[in-house]
């Protein structure tokens, strides 16, 4: 055991200063579909992966990796992989209530994105195998990690998408991964291109999702 790392208190007042300018800092977040191919620093997307390896997870094992893809042609076999898949899903999978869910969004089988943004972040979870011991709550840990890594990249001034095909097992040979790690969520990463556009979608206000019994 170690001491607990303090970081200095905060008034009262300046602790909801902070807290009030981190909402609405990330209120002003939104997913994106349409990214520049400008490249990004390297070295940004690098610490916001080490901020998402800090979060918490079961019993401390630390079930993720984070697979960065930048090259052209794996970018694209990506993208065609993922493209079948969601061709499958919107002709076929998705069911009528999904698809009318998903309408206001505006998405469908393309994505364009997956080849455009500069950066593309596949997620794994890791479960047990031949160099990785039985893991525990995976999903839960992974998906805080991703939390993480969305608000790190954020505030570092890049957009982003979590994108998940159905199924998304041919992501272990596209990133070259063992069959103990599953893929999670792919996430595109760059600037907005000059023209992107984002659905006009209200968030919920606090008081219909902030209880207190």
């Amino acid at each position: 055991m170690t001491g607990y790392p303090r970081h200095g208190s905060l008034a009262a007042g300046e602790m909801e200063r902070t807290a009030r300018t981190f909402a609405d800092r990330m209120a002003a977040r939104r997913s994106i579909r349409h990214f520049s191919p400008q490249p990004v620093p390297m070295g940004v997307i690098e610490e916001a992966i080490r901020a998402a390896a800090t979060a918490p997870s079961g019993a401390n094992l630390q079930p993720w990796r984070f697979v960065v893809v930048t090259d052209a042609a794996r970018k694209r076999r990506l993208r065609e992989a993922a493209e079948a898949e969601e061709r499958e899903f919107y002709a076929r999978r998705a069911s009528t209530e999904w698809l009318e869910a998903l309408a206001p969004i505006g998405t469908d089988w393309h994505k364009p994105f997956l080849e455009v943004a500069p950066v593309v972040i596949v997620v794994f979870e890791v479960h047990q195998g031949p160099r990785s011991p039985k893991p525990y709550y995976v999903k839960e840990s992974v998906g805080i990690a991703v939390g993480v890594l969305i608000t790190a990249l954020h505030h570092a001034g890049l957009a982003t998408l979590t994108h998940t095909p159905s199924p998304m097992r041919f992501l272990n040979e596209v990133c070259g991964r063992p069959p103990e790690e599953r893929p999670y969520v792919v996430m595109p990463v760059g600037y907005p291109a000059p023209d992107a556009t984002v659905p006009d979608l209200v968030r919920k206000p606090l008081p219909e999702v902030l209880i207190r019994p």
